[in-house]
């Protein structure tokens, strides 16, 4: 954010203490009438509809959100722990919301205008600039203890498709903190079980973060809040401006985690996972903002691309692994979350949600985060493919605009994973979307294959390992090296033909010009080599120009570079780092032109293979029909 963390004195939110109490005992507000009755049939938990239309007629309700809550089981006069927890946050929620009112009042005139309205009225211009500002700190506070229930509530439950926006009244703060009060209530009414109650209060702060956010735009006076970044340690509470936050952290993380010497093969994505990890843990929660990010080669988003059985899960357990355990020793918050097939939901509007909030969960710059979406092109579809369910199509677009839409911003605290064994399938300009390619096609020489037969194999034998030198082969930096000298030349026929043909009108690449000359051929051979793939190409050299091996030391105690500031961090990496070389940049362009040519190939081929199969369908048919012809069974 712009401007410094603000942090709120605890008195400062314990003198709204009885203010909020009074607001979830009873409170009257008064709302359009929508022909419903306020008192439920006996035996039900419906309520009467008239059939007299009232649109226009204004009527007061009362609120009591304890009873409300207390009367989801009314055969125990003592509450759930549940029930406790919503009742607890919605008051604290509003003792916060109010607190954070305040702030707002100091930043701008609306206290001093405050005071003198109170000796008195306000008249002309001055009084037209109080309502102005007044209004808009009635939308903070609606704002902030909507955020409050949104991010402090547990509810892992299917959002119900019944739950309406409040009745938002923004005259004052208190109005319209009692205005969510109702809507509130109205949600979380006939509640079947503290499931029920949790998700239902947890779904109707997200509406409400929604319906307020589209209201924004009819609020002068703002500023001060928007770049207002305010933390309230004791709730675990994060306000940045009008970001959504997101939801509580996930449940501690529960994984089979693997060690880079239990993952064979895959040298090239091996040793950039490694990487990887410890660049997230340069992050400075502070300044919120990654040295490798401003420095050049932070990894936001790559691809892993490979066979079925060739270890891409194994090296999503090796990234989460490697990053845990760091969080552990820095004392960070860790959120690790897939996106799979089982969230694509029939509902119009609930995939793309639900994606949406699986990356705004990883976003959350007040952890180190790690997502993963396996088996992408099931999950995500090509925006030609017309068999593509609704829900895919929503999620293609979610992800294309979060990992290179207009309002990506990348801090450097997270990193998303994408792994297909089809990546062809994938819609080309989400693909492109990854800034890094990782063949993932594991083991491929004799030593890999004798050294994950005896990984596997275990100890319980007393066979001999013959003439091996065990893991050798799997030492990062040695098989790196032999990785990325295998990519001087292209690995792909088609790229082998525009590399020889380059090489035999412009000899070896020596200067930019070359290098363009070379990237202007590939276009010409391949049109998905576009200027975002040159983009992913040179993000790539960076990262090779940052091919730096962090020590680690610097990882063993947090003190040690994982506590430092974000300058000293910055110093530290920079110190590493040097120039990249046209070996790399040419290494770089064919690792990335090969991808494209080999998903180009595939799906090419796979084109072919439909198309043969459909004539030799065509052929039988024929066949056959002439042979029931000729039976006389053909009655066409």
């Amino acid at each position: 954010m712009d401007t410094g963390l603000t942090t709120i004195p605890e008195a400062d939110i314990e003198k709204h203490l009885a203010t909020a109490q009074s607001m979830i005992t009873r409170i009257v507000v008064l709302e359009d009438s929508s022909g419903q009755s306020g008192t439920s049939l006996a035996g039900t938990g419906r309520r009467f509809v008239s059939t007299v239309s009232t649109g226009s007629v204004r009527k007061t309700r009362e609120i009591e959100l304890s009873k409300t809550v207390a009367a989801i089981r009314p055969d125990d006069q003592l509450m759930t722990i549940g029930q406790h927890a919503l009742l607890y946050r919605a008051r604290r929620g509003l003792s916060v919301a109010l607190a954070i009112g305040d702030v707002f009042a100091r930043s701008n005139d609306l206290e001093s205008l405050t005071a003198k309205n109170a000796r008195a009225p306000l008249e002309g211009d001055a009084a037209a600039h109080f309502k102005k500002l007044l209004s808009a700190s009635a939308y903070v506070s609606a704002f902030s203890f909507a955020s409050y229930l949104a991010q402090l509530i547990d509810g892992d439950g299917e959002p119900p498709n019944d739950i309406k926006e409040p009745d938002f009244l923004f005259d004052t703060p208190q109005d319209a903190l009692k205005s969510l009060i109702a809507g509130l209530d109205r949600a979380i009414t006939g509640a079947m079980d503290d499931a029920d109650l949790m998700t239902r209060a947890r779904a109707f702060a997200r509406i409400a973060i929604e319906g307020l956010l589209t209201r924004k735009s009819r609020f002068d006076g703002l500023g001060a809040f928007e770049d207002a970044h305010i933390r309230i340690e004791a709730d675990d509470f994060t306000v940045d401006g009008f970001d959504v936050a997101p939801g509580k952290k996930s449940k501690p993380l529960v994984m089979t985690f693997k060690k880079p010497d239990e993952v064979v093969g895959n040298h090239i994505a091996k040793y950039q996972a490694v990487k990887l990890a410890k660049m997230l843990m340069a992050y400075d929660f502070d300044r919120e903002m990654n040295p490798f990010v401003e420095l050049g080669g932070f990894l936001f988003t790559f691809i892993g691309d490979g066979a079925p059985g060739t270890g891409k899960t194994t090296l999503i357990q090796m990234i989460a692994g490697l990053v845990h355990g760091y969080c552990q020793v820095a004392g960070y918050p860790f959120v690790y979350e897939n996106f799979g097939v089982d969230q694509i939901s029939s509902y119009q509007g609930k995939s793309g949600q639900s994606c949406k909030q699986f990356i705004n969960n990883v976003l959350n710059p007040r952890a180190i985060g790690f997502g993963t979406i396996d088996d992408i092109d099931q999950v995500a579809a090509k925006r030609s493919d017309d068999r593509a369910s609704a829900g895919q199509q929503e999620i293609t677009g979610v992800l294309m605009e979060s990992f290179g839409g207009a309002s990506t911003v990348v801090r450097g605290n997270c990193s998303f994973g994408m792994f297909s064994n089809y990546p062809e399938n994938v819609d080309d300009a989400l693909r492109q979307r990854a800034g890094a390619r990782w063949l993932v096609d594991g083991p491929q020489t004799r030593e890999d294959y004798i050294d994950i037969f005896v990984l596997l194999a275990g100890k319980n034998h007393k066979i001999d390992l013959g003439d091996h030198d065990l893991y050798a082969a799997q030492e990062i930096q040695r098989a790196v090296e032999d990785a990325y000298e295998t990519h001087f030349k292209p690995q792909e026929d088609g790229l082998m033909r525009v590399y020889e043909r380059f090489m035999k009108e412009n000899g070896e690449p020596k200067t930019m010009a070359d290098v363009g000359t070379y990237l202007h051929m590939i276009k010409e051979a391949e049109p998905r080599f576009t200027g975002r793939a040159i983009k992913n190409v040179t993000d790539a050299i960076k990262m090779r120009a940052m091919d730096i091996e962090l020590p680690d030391e610097w990882f063993e105690k947090p003190e040690a570079f994982m506590h430092k500031g974000y300058d000293d961090k910055k110093a530290m990496i920079e110190e590493l780092r040097g120039p990249f070389s046209m070996d790399m940049v040419m290494q770089e362009i064919n690792r990335y032109a090969d991808s494209e040519f080999r998903y180009s190939d595939r799906s090419d081929d796979a084109a072919v293979s439909k198309m043969l199969r459909d004539a030799r369908l065509r052929e039988r048919a024929a066949r056959e029909m002439e042979e029931l012809k000729k039976k006389g069974m053909w009655n066409a």
